[in-house]
């Protein structure tokens, strides 16, 4: 026993065989283990060569050991978001819709697939093992590929701005006539394709379940919101006539007169105001210049020359007294009357236009002086008789007369009797009475009127005026030769519309050659049968020679010359004529100065033809020659 103890020492001095056995064991199973794992890999690699290893999914679907085609396949079958995924899009109540496979959305289920086929398969043995242990321990989900193209939905989206976008309009006025159209005016609207397609993408990216997407749509205001207003401006304007009135410069209404409807929507127009903001408004104008023409013939009927007053000098006092007061006189503004009617046409409830005048105050005014106008004095007068006339001769005289009673005429003037006298008629004031016409003495108006011009000749003739028209009677009349005698007559005839055109008309004329104005009175004094002339200015120092009237060539009076009256029963006879004797006169005015030096000789000269007495018998009378 003791010696199989010591084998069993020797043993245990020395390696311990089970322990190199067990080592042997160890290693063999290990090398074992790794050939079964080997094998196994190999098994796996043999089985899943052209297959999706174990653990891989997608979408949803575990794809271990399909093939590539039957991962496609399953892929393809689990992939509905393009069809069932739809997305609205809105504009108030109109609407559009597209699935997300109308919008570019698709499924990349070939690349996917392949993706799904590639995992766990790499460059290197180990990397992939190590992979593809990893993948069947813990799985390995691939993300599947989606394609999304941008330009799909931009396309769609720009369908919708076909169907949304619009240009801003503007509101329209037309005026055709009296017919007044307008039209409102409406937004712009622009949808925003980026905006819109950004929040898109955004949805589309996020694989959103679809759902509303709201549009992006900028709205653009017109440059001309509203034509309203000038629409209503339009129809005021032509919502009733314009009447034209005045008045006389007495008071007395005149008028009216028409600017009509018809007229005044010709007359309209339609502009654009800029209204400060970048954009217009619209106005309606009125160019009332069309009236111009018709106002200016309108302006003879209702405009006034101004009138000078009238007036006396007062001898005690040196100043003037007014005997009639002067008015001013108006011309008609046409600019201004044209401005008030452009105003008046728009307004609703004042469609009365009064005409516009300016008035003119007259340089005889109520308010002049007799210093203002260098009146000091009596300079000179005229004196003629009436002595013997008919009533109706003598209102004749006065009536004339009395147009140059308070008369002023300024340095340089040129006065004329016929312009101051006036119309001579029946509507004047005169009367019918004996007138000589045409070589005769016949029943007129206005006969005695001469007494008159020939009372003024002679009170400019002592005034020293040079005398530029001056015309004696045909013959002589005896109410003439009185005080001053023969050659001392003016005679005036004014030609009237049942005159012949060659009718002459006499005038007469004299100029104030002086710097003093000239102040004329009358005086007609019937108890004393005179009419007189007196002129008032300031005395120059000249003095007035009168030489003659010298008488030439003097014949005797024309034979009685008979004519038929058939109011005149035989033996009776009337008068109608006298006789006067025929003459050739001169009379010659001397003009000295303060120191009795000749300034100027003037001769006027008369040339009186014979006249016969006219005496009307009753037809059948002897003395009537055929």
């Amino acid at each position: 026993m003791y010696a199989r103890r010591d084998l069993l020492n020797s043993d245990d001095s020395g390696s311990d065989p089970w322990l190199v056995r067990l080592l042997l064991l160890t290693f063999t199973g290990v090398v074992l283990l790794l050939l079964l794992l080997v094998i196994l890999v190999a098994l796996v690699q043999i089985r899943f060569r052209e297959r999706v290893l174990p653990g891989v999914s997608a979408y949803g679907i575990d794809l271990s050991g399909m093939t590539r085609d039957q991962a496609r396949a399953a892929l393809q079958t689990q992939f509905t978001y393009g069809d069932q995924t739809v997305f609205t899009f809105r504009d108030g109540e109109q609407f559009w819709q597209a699935s997300a496979r109308d919008l570019g959305v698709s499924f990349d289920d070939e690349t996917t697939a392949n993706n799904v086929f590639a995992t766990g398969r790499g460059d290197g043995l180990l990397f992939n093992l190590f992979a593809q242990g990893l993948t069947w321990l813990n799985g390995e989900r691939i993300d599947p590929l989606l394609r999304y193209d941008q330009g799909a939905a931009a396309a769609f989206l720009a369908g919708i701005a076909a169907d949304i976008d619009r240009a801003p309009r503007d509101a329209t006025l037309t005026i055709d006539g009296e017919n007044i159209q307008t039209t409102p005016a409406q937004n712009g609207r622009f949808l925003d394709l980026d905006t819109t397609l950004q929040r898109l993408d955004s949805a589309i990216l996020t694989l959103s379940a679809g759902g509303e997407i709201a549009l992006a749509i900028e709205e653009t205001p017109p440059i001309a919101f509203d034509a309203s207003a000038a629409a209503e401006k339009a129809r005021i304007a032509i919502s009733s006539p314009l009447l034209l009135v005045a008045e006389t410069p007495f008071g007395t209404q005149i008028g009216p007169w028409q600017a009509r409807v018809d007229q005044i929507a010709r007359l309209l127009r339609v502009v654009t105001v800029n209204d400060g903001s970048g954009g217009f408004r619209y106005d309606v104008t009125v160019d009332m210049s069309a009236y111009r023409v018709y106002l200016e013939s309108l302006a003879q009927g209702v405009i006034a020359s101004p009138e000078n007053a009238r007036f006396q000098f007062d001898d005690a006092t040196t100043q003037l007294i007014v005997t009639q007061s002067s008015s001013s006189g108006r011309t008609l503004n046409v600019d201004e009357t044209l401005a008030r009617m452009s105003e008046a046409v728009f307004s609703r409830d004042n469609r009365t236009v009064p005409l516009a005048f300016d008035y003119i105050l007259p340089p005889y005014h109520d308010g002049i002086t007799a210093a203002e106008l260098n009146i000091k004095e009596l300079i000179a007068q005229g004196r003629t008789t009436f002595a013997g006339s008919t009533p109706a001769r003598r209102a004749n005289i006065a009536q004339s007369a009395a147009r140059f009673d308070g008369l002023v005429i300024a340095p340089g003037e040129t006065f004329s009797f016929n312009r101051f006298l006036g119309d001579i008629s029946p509507e004047a004031g005169y009367v019918s009475s004996k007138v000589i016409i045409g070589g005769r003495t016949v029943d007129g108006v206005g006969g005695g009127v001469c007494q008159v011009s020939t009372t003024m000749f002679q009170a400019a003739f002592y005034a020293g005026y040079p005398i530029v028209e001056r015309y004696p009677h045909g013959y002589r009349v005896g109410y003439y030769e009185r005080g001053e005698g023969v050659g001392m007559d003016a005679a005036i005839y004014k030609p009237d519309e049942t005159d012949s055109i060659y009718a002459q008309e006499l005038d007469l004329r004299f100029v104030n050659d002086t710097a003093f104005h000239l102040l004329i009175e009358m005086s007609f004094i019937p108890e004393r049968d005179e009419l007189e002339f007196r002129f008032y200015s300031t005395s120059t120092g000249r003095q007035i020679v009168k030489v003659g009237p010298e008488i030439i060539n003097e014949s005797a009076a024309a034979a009685t010359r008979y004519e038929a009256n058939g109011d005149l029963q035989l033996g009776q006879e009337l008068q109608v004529d006298y006789a006067a004797r025929g003459a050739e006169v001169r009379v010659t005015r001397l003009i000295l100065d303060e120191q009795g030096g000749e300034i100027r000789r003037d001769l006027f000269y008369s040339n009186y033809q014979p006249w016969g007495a006219i005496v009307q018998v009753a037809p059948g009378d002897s003395r009537l020659t055929g």
